[in-house]
């Protein structure tokens, strides 16, 4: 045989062999193994096999049955397999274990594992039930910095409160979250401001908002509980009222202003009908005017008046038109205009 064979041949046999020993590695994790067996963690070589296979990485169950052993919470790797496969976070869910344990909070497996299935994170809300955090009512990081309300006395008030909640560990599953509260409590606020007679009152004593808003049981059906209320601050706004007033007075002047206009033209129309009607019935007079003549003239045709009759009439209308002339004359003191 060729040297240059014999030398592939060797290459062969070391990719193989290396190839082999990968596989082997890989679906025997024996540094895995060997760390938990000086840990004294129960688990058996033919278990890690199995997680290959069942494509569970042993990267995520060893270490953490290796922190919970050494915490004395004893956890099977079924139990870590099982919420591995569902999707879960068995590292923060060991954690939170450990921390609950240490600080006498009641937590057990099948609790955390709920809770970190639902999306929350178990791990904060284990050191939220220990120190209890603090949020901003409204939330600081949106448009609103405080929560307005408005007086009976029509003066708005602008406050700000900041709540101190706790992780309620039994209501976190299906509880609402932490934006429920800042909703609750800004209503709250709202409602009592709204409830004062007068804004002085709520100045003069801020804890009132306090009081009332946390004997509301605000916390019914989310996963916190609320430990305290504390306004923060409150500043006085615009005098609501008066401008609702100014507003309502524009509102009816304009609508005074538009019935004026209404009656001013139906005056005009009135009046323009009643000219016509003037014409109209001067239109009857003139027409009756001319028929006099034409009636005159038939009554001497008829012999019904005679000439005289008719001379002595018009010497009573020429007089008459004298006498209204003169009167007219009289009744105009309008002195003559200058030279």
């Amino acid at each position: 045989m060729p040297d240059g064979a014999i030398v592939l041949l060797v290459l062969g046999v070391i990719i193989v062999f290396f190839i082999f020993l990968g596989i082997i590695s890989y679906f025997i994790p024996w540094r895995l193994w060997i760390a938990a067996r000086f840990a004294s963690v129960p688990i058996k070589l033919f278990s890690l096999v199995g997680m290959r296979l069942r494509r569970v990485d042993p990267n995520h169950i060893v270490p953490a049955m290796i922190t919970a052993f050494k915490a004395g919470i004893h956890l099977t790797s079924d139990q870590l397999e099982s919420h591995y496969l569902a999707g879960g976070r068995v590292g923060e869910v060991v954690k939170a274990l450990i921390s609950a344990d240490k600080a006498k909070i009641p937590l057990n497996w099948e609790r955390a594992t709920a809770i970190d299935l639902a999306g929350r994170k178990i791990l904060e809300a284990v050191q939220m039930s220990v120190k209890p955090k603090v949020i901003d009512c409204p939330d600081q990081s949106g448009g609103n910095r405080m929560v307005a309300a408005v007086a009976k006395d029509g003066i708005q008030l602008l406050a700000r409160a900041r709540v101190t909640v706790r992780a309620n560990l039994e209501r976190l599953v299906g509880g609402a979250s932490e934006e429920t509260i800042v909703a609750r409590v800004g209503e709250g606020i709202v409602t009592t401001i709204g409830s004062a007679s007068s804004h002085k009152e709520i100045l003069e004593n801020p804890d009132t908002i306090s009081r009332i808003v946390l004997n509301k049981g605000l916390d019914a059906g989310t996963g916190f509980e609320i430990l305290s209320i504390d306004i923060a601050d409150v500043d006085v706004g615009e005098n609501i009222g008066a401008k609702l007033q100014i507003a309502q007075a524009n509102a009816d002047k304009q609508i005074a202003q538009a019935k004026a206009e209404e009656r001013k033209a139906m005056a005009l129309a009135r009046e323009q009908e009643m000219k016509a009607q003037v014409q109209e019935m001067r239109a009857h007079v003139v027409e009756a005017e001319a028929q006099v003549p034409l009636a005159m003239s038939d009554a001497l045709r008829k012999g019904n008046i005679g000439v005289m009759d008719y001379y002595h009439l018009q010497n009573i209308l020429s007089d008459t038109q004298m006498r209204r002339s003169i009167s007219e004359t009289k009744g105009d003191t309008t002195p003559p205009p200058d030279q």
